[in-house]
């Protein structure tokens, strides 16, 4: 069969290989052993650092997606600059011209504050929002239990409030608290619903230990404000990723214009890109899991180096071998395909068995160490490629070798 191979000599080969392999188990499992421990890295490092990526990947989503946060400027009093947002430079005003930028799809003012809440035995110090039902557009967030304040309750000032799940959970325990009457600052609130939980964010706050109420009711009625209509912050959601950085300066200009600030004169806001900062850390995520999976990859090639020396011991030690089927009528390319399926079964049972290791190592660093593993099919097909790789490339050379040997110098051979 010109220029390929019947399938009956292939099948020849492979039996050759298996009872060559047999004949030297103990060689042929401490060869394996390079590829499997290789493998066996790569897979467990890989899992730990889609993990890390996954643990990343999971913080951003919750806080929102292309989010621009907004704070006030800065006071100065008695020598002492205070931080963003101390000033009260920015209005609810604001916050709706921003909303009518092209770059813009939803806005949320905020007027944040810390309160002591009440109900029954139970209290809870934690963060006041009070903000419109846009924040939960902006934050990307569902409502678990009940429904969310309107427009309606803002023009009403309604002292009504959506609580996070862990303020729900110290106060009401397992109980329903939609419906149930809490007091914030010794003011009753009707709770109207419960929030989604969110978890940590990325700098572990926990997202959950939060109240949302009505905006105006938190500046008229819960912690006031020094000017009618002032807030601190405001959340911006740009349309898209790549959009991005244009509402930035969009908002920048606005902002300036209605602030009346002079060319050159330092802005009385901030704005700070959280989607950006998010980015930076998935970023920085992705290249420890490339780094973590480089460095077990140097073990694959301590493998397939392992594999190589064994294959030219092999063929010095089958040197008459090869001689004989040389001379009987056996070409190179036989001859060469002969020690190469050796190489390639070797790589490939050892990373099948180092596989299994990696999966059982995440397993394990899962349960013992709580860490977030995740164990992907693409992973495997990368560990299992890289493999079969390692083994041809450094099967080759020993294989070509006993290809190239001349017949007559090989039956010599003692």
């Amino acid at each position: 069969m010109k220029g390929g191979m019947p399938g009956g000599m292939l099948a020849a080969m492979l039996g050759e290989a298996r009872l060559s392999m047999a004949a030297n188990r103990l060689r042929t499992v401490l060869t394996m052993l390079g590829m499997v421990i290789g493998v066996g890295a790569v897979m467990l490092m890989l899992a730990i650092g889609q993990g890390a990526q996954y643990a990343v990947t999971r913080s951003i989503s919750t806080m929102g997606s292309n989010l621009l946060i907004i704070l006030s400027g800065s006071t100065t009093a008695g020598g002492v600059r205070m931080g963003a947002g101390a000033a009260p430079t920015l209005t609810v005003a604001d916050a709706q011209a921003i909303a009518d930028l092209p770059g813009v799809q939803a806005v949320a003012p905020v007027h944040p504050g810390s309160a002591q809440i009440v109900y029954g035995s139970n209290n809870w110090n934690t963060s006041v929002f009070g903000t419109t039902p846009s924040y939960l557009d902006v934050r990307s967030w569902q409502v678990a239990a009940g429904a969310v304040f309107t427009d309606n309750d803002l023009r009403s000032v309604t002292r009504v409030a959506l609580l996070g799940n862990t303020v729900a959970r110290n106060l009401f325990n397992d109980d329903d608290p939609v419906g149930k009457t809490v007091r914030i600052r010794q003011s009753p609130f009707v709770v109207l619903g419960v929030l989604a939980p969110k978890g940590q964010s990325l700098d572990g706050r926990d997202q959950d230990d939060t109240v949302l109420i009505p905006l105006t009711t938190a500046q008229r009625k819960l912690f006031g404000t020094q000017f009618p209509g002032s807030v601190r912050q405001i959340m911006t959601q740009a349309v898209s990723a790549d959009r991005m950085d244009a509402a930035e300066r969009e908002i920048n200009a606005l902002l300036r214009q209605r602030h009346h600030i002079r060319a050159g004169a330092d802005d009385d806001f901030s704005v700070r890109n959280l989607t950006a900062a998010a980015n930076t850390a998935a970023e920085t995520a992705r290249i420890m899991s490339l780094l973590l999976g480089a460095i077990a990859s140097v073990s694959l090639v301590v493998g397939g180096i392992g594999i190589m020396n064994i294959m030219l011991v092999s063929v010095t030690e089958r040197t008459r071998e090869i001689g004989i089927r040389l001379a009987i009528g056996a070409r190179e390319r036989d001859v060469l395909l002969q020690f190469l399926l050796e190489a390639i079964i070797i790589s490939l049972a050892g990373c099948l068995a180092g596989l299994l290791l990696g999966i059982v190592g995440a397993v394990a660093a899962n349960r013992i160490a709580d860490t977030v593993v995740v164990v992907s099919g693409s992973s495997a097909l990368i560990a299992f490629g890289v493999a079969a790789a390692v083994g041809v490339f450094f099967g080759y050379y020993p294989a070509r070798k006993a290809a190239k040997m001349d017949p007559i110098e090989a039956l010599r051979s003692q």
